[in-house]
């Protein structure tokens, strides 16, 4: 970390590393409010007389909207750059969306706000995604991003917690309702630090004139190891399988508790907390090649978690984790160091996409092996992951522009 990364410049009053845990913060708040949510709105939807193919569709579709529309909000980002604005909207949407849930007393209006929610997260991430990356530039990109990820898991770790007690206490809607609070801080949050951080490009002194003026330069064409590294990503992405998956197993074997599985998937988000630090600081030492730990362990996933003994299944979990803190990370942060500062947004948008539709197809293959042959599975992961390695070894000789 360069001494110009501990000093904040004229117009913002903290450091990058400062910004970068505001940042970090805010997320925290808002994985607190929507992690909540997605550990219980299966069920909640249910009790409105949804069925198992309802839940199924409306889920996906929130999804692929969180997804798919990143493509066009991180164009946007780039060229209006008004990422404080996009951040904004979109943090607003999420936190309105998730308590109002609470006060639904119909299928169609919840069906709307679980996708309104997720359509919050397509219009924020590009551009949050951007200011980062122009925080980080002097100060390490893994280091940043990881620590970023550190934070915003713990929320993801602490709002299903505490929507599982509401439940026992009160109910689905006061487990909704609740997540006012932390939604109502996240806000509050993310005002605050757009006041004191107007201008996140000024940390990025060498590329500022670029990213503070729109339309000023034509932007240049995203580079082809950019487009490489998307593809190893999604090869990588198809053979891990969402929590959802998992957690599916344990529940129809009967292997852990009901009250055991979201326990379960707080410790996963617990090691990817610690993961993410570590994969981030390994990123700044050794570039692109640190990324490859996440193959093996991606590989040996479904041979533990689909066990029928408890012990593995825990063990598989923090696994689970460790490869999605790796993921939240470290895999964002390289993007940054491919692209022209200029299209960070839009890389973004197409780098999340491929990434979340890969996983979301590859997570359905799974599922549908799962039913006819455990084994399958793991061959399946296995093969994703050789074709991942193999796609990953030309961008490990090359070393990432920086």
């Amino acid at each position: 970390m360069t001494d110009s990364a501990l000093q904040p410049t004229a117009s913002n009053r903290l450091t990058p590393m400062q910004f970068v845990l505001g940042f970090g913060v805010v997320s925290m708040l808002a994985d607190f409010v929507y992690q909540g949510a997605r550990a219980i709105v299966g069920p909640y939807l249910a009790t409105l007389g949804a069925s198992a193919a309802m839940v199924g569709a409306v889920t996906g579709i929130g999804e692929a909207v969180a997804l798919v529309l990143r493509l066009a909000t991180g164009r946007i980002s780039d060229r209006t750059q008004r990422h404080w604005a996009l951040s904004i909207a979109g943090y607003l949407t999420t936190v309105v969306a998730v308590p109002l849930l609470g006060i639904t007393q119909s299928l169609w209006p919840a069906a709307a706000l679980v996708i309104a929610e997720r359509f919050g997260k397509a219009v924020r991430a590009p551009a949050r995604d951007t200011m980062l990356a122009q925080a980080s530039a002097k100060m390490g990109r893994g280091m940043a991003f990881a620590a970023h990820e550190a934070l915003d898991q713990s929320g993801a770790l602490l709002g299903p917690l505490l929507a599982g007690g509401m439940i026992l206490l009160s109910g689905y809607r006061a487990a909704f309702q609740v997540m006012a609070v932390p939604g109502a801080l996240a806000i509050i949050a993310v005002l605050w630090l757009r006041r004191t951080v107007p201008q996140p490009a000024l940390y990025d002194q060498a590329h500022a004139r670029e990213a503070t003026q729109p339309g000023g330069a034509v932007p240049a064409p995203l580079p082809r190891r950019f487009w490489h590294y998307c593809a190893f990503t999604a090869a990588s992405m198809a053979g891990f399988a969402t929590f959802g998956v998992l957690s599916y197993h344990l529940q129809a074997r009967h292997v852990l508790a009901r009250p055991l599985i979201p326990v379960t998937y707080s410790l996963a988000m617990a090691a990817a907390a610690l993961a993410a630090l570590g994969s981030g600081r390994l990123y700044d030492r050794v570039g692109l090649r640190g990324l490859v730990i996440a193959l093996p362990l991606t590989a040996v996933i479904p041979v533990l978690s689909f066990s029928t003994h408890a012990t593995w299944v825990w063990i598989g979990a923090g696994i689970w984790g460790v490869v999605m803190g790796i993921h939240g990370s470290t895999l964002r942060a390289a993007v940054a160091d491919m692209v022209p500062r200029a299209r960070l947004g839009t890389a973004y948008g197409i780098f999340t996409a491929a990434y979340g539709l890969a996983w979301l197809l590859g997570s359905t293959v799974i599922g549908a092996l799962y039913d006819s042959s455990i084994a399958a599975t793991v061959y399946f992961t296995a093969a994703t992951q050789i074709l991942a390695l193999t796609l990953f070894l030309p961008l490990a000789r090359r070393p990432a522009a920086r």
